[in-house]
C-alpha cells in the first residue's frame, strides 16, 4: 500500500500537495513540515527575523534583540526595491549580491556594486505586489513581475585559509516545534572555493571564488577538487581556529553558531504548523568573517545528501543512521538523552543544553563523534534498563 511505511524521505512537493489528504499512524514520520519554507525560502527567514528583532525592540529588550541580528543587510525584492536603493546610496562602493528566492546551488546569483546592474532585472515601474499585500505562498512566483530576489551586503572581510573563502555546512534535527526540541550533529563540514579569493571589484563576474557551493566548485577542474571535495571537517577547523585565534575565540565563535540556530528556529516557532508525524533535517550554511563572527545565510529543507569523498560518506551515512535512532520509532529511548550517535540535544522547551560546566571547549560543535561508541553505551543502558524491568515482580 501507498502508505505502507514507517519514515517517508519525500520531496517538498509531496507535503504541499498530498500530506492533508492523507491519515498517518501514529508510528509513520514524513521529513518536513508543512510551512517549513517559512525557515528554509530566503526571504522568508529574513522576513521572520526582522519581525522578531522588533518585537524584542519594542519591549525594551534589546540585549535579547541582538542576537536576531545574524544575517547580513538584507532586502526582498523588488517589495522593498525602493529601500534597498536607499541603504545601497548609504554605503557608496559597497557590494551587494542578488540571490534569486526560489532556486538552488548558486543558480541565477550575482554580484553588483552599482545600481545600473541591475537594470537587467530592475521591475517595471507599473509593477505591483500581490492584492491586499498579503505574502506569496512558498515557491510562487509573480507572473506579472520579476522573479522574486533577496539581495544581501555582501561580506566583503570573510574568513580565508589559505587564501580561500568557505563557509560551513551544519546539521540540525527538529523533532518538535511544540516543545521546541532541537538536536545539533557534531559533524559538518565548511565547503572551500578552488580559487583564491579577491574582492577587486573588477572581478565580480568570477562566480567561483565567491560562490563555495559544490554544485558550483565542482566544475573548476582542478585535481585538488578530486581529492579533498573542496570540503574541510568541521573538527579540522575547530583545531584551525584554536591553533589561530585560541580557544576562547573557538569557543565564542561555536557558541555563537549555536545561538543563530536556537533564535533562528525561535524566530518561526509561532508560525510552523507543528504536526507530531513531522521532524525536519536542516542543513544550515553559516559564513565567518575575519573577526571570527558567524553570519547565518540560508537554511536548507533538503540538504545535499550525496558525497564526494570517502571521509564526506561516512559522516553522512553516519548522520542519517543516527537520524533515524534519534526519531526512535522502535521506542526504545527514554526521552531524557543527551546525546544520540553523532547529535547532541542543543534546546528543548527553553532550556540550553552543552557540554558541562568547566569543560574545555563549550560546544560539542566540532568536538570528536564518538558515536558508535556512544550508541554501544546507550544500547546497553537501555538492555540493562529492560532486562531488569521484566524481572521485578510488578514487571
Amino acid at each position: 500500500a501507498e502508505t505502507d511505511w514507517h519514515i517517508f524521505w519525500t520531496d517538498k512537493d509531496w507535503i504541499h500537495g498530498i500530506f492533508d489528504k492523507v491519515h498517518l499512524d501514529p508510528h509513520q514520520h514524513v521529513n518536513h513540515y508543512l510551512n517549513h519554507y517559512e525557515l528554509t525560502r530566503k526571504d522568508l527567514l529574513v522576513k521572520n527575523m526582522k519581525r522578531m528583532r522588533r518585537q524584542l525592540e519594542k519591549d525594551g529588550r534589546v540585549e535579547e534583540a541582538l542576537k536576531y541580528n545574524v544575517c547580513p543587510i538584507t532586502f526582498v525584492v523588488p517589495q522593498e526595491y525602493n529601500m534597498f536603493v536607499e541603504e545601497f546610496k548609504k554605503h557608496t562602493g559597497s557590494t551587494w549580491i542578488m540571490k534569486p528566492v526560489g532556486r538552488s546551488q548558486g543558480a541565477g546569483i550575482f554580484l553588483v556594486n552599482k545600481l545600473a546592474q541591475l537594470q537587467q532585472w530592475r521591475p517595471a515601474t507599473t509593477w505591483k505586489g500581490p492584492a491586499g499585500g498579503k505574502d506569496y505562498d512558498d515557491d510562487e512566483q509573480t507572473k506579472e513581475g520579476p522573479e522574486l530576489y533577496v539581495v544581501q551586503k555582501y561580506v566583503d572581510d570573510p574568513l580565508l585559509i589559505g587564501g580561500k573563502k568557505f563557509d560551513i555546512r551544519l546539521y540540525v534535527i527538529v523533532t518538535s516545534y511544540h516543545p521546541l526540541t532541537v538536536y545539533m550533529h557534531r559533524g559538518g563540514f565548511c565547503r572551500f572555493s578552488m580559487t583564491r579569493y579577491s574582492n577587486d571589484k573588477s572581478d565580480m563576474s568570477n562566480l567561483g571564488q565567491h560562490l563555495t557551493n559544490v554544485a558550483v566548485q565542482k566544475h573548476s577542474g582542478k585535481a585538488a577538487y578530486k581529492r579533498t571535495g573542496a570540503k574541510w571537517d568541521v573538527a579540522q577547523f575547530k583545531r584551525y581556529v584554536v591553533s589561530a585565534a585560541g580557544l576562547e575565540t573557538s569557543n565564542r565563535m561555536m557558541g555563537d553558531i549555536e545561538s543563530i540556530v536556537i533564535h533562528s528556529l525561535i524566530s518561526v516557532q509561532k508560525v510552523m504548523i507543528n504536526d507530531k508525524h513531522c521532524f525536519e533535517l536542516y542543513g544550515y550554511d553559516i559564513l565567518i568573517d575575519h573577526n571570527y563572527k558567524p553570519w547565518l545565510l540560508e537554511v536548507n529543507a533538503s540538504p545535499s545528501l550525496t558525497a564526494n569523498t570517502v571521509q564526506d560518506y561516512d559522516m553522512k551515512f553516519g548522520m542519517l543512521d543516527d537520524v533515524m535512532t534519534v526519531l526512535d520509532m522502535e521506542k526504545y529511548l527514554t526521552g531524557n538523552e543527551l546525546q544520540i550517535g553523532g547529535f547532541d540535544l542543543l534546546y528543548r522547551d527553553g532550556l540550553r543544553y552543552g557540554p558541562p560546566d568547566g569543560s574545555v571547549h563549550t560546544s560539542y560543535l566540532g568536538c570528536a563523534n564518538n558515536r558508535l561508541t556512544q550508541l554501544q553505551r546507550l544500547a546497553k543502558a537501555r538492555s540493562w534498563e529492560m532486562t531488569h524491568k521484566q524481572q521485578r515482580p510488578d514487571g
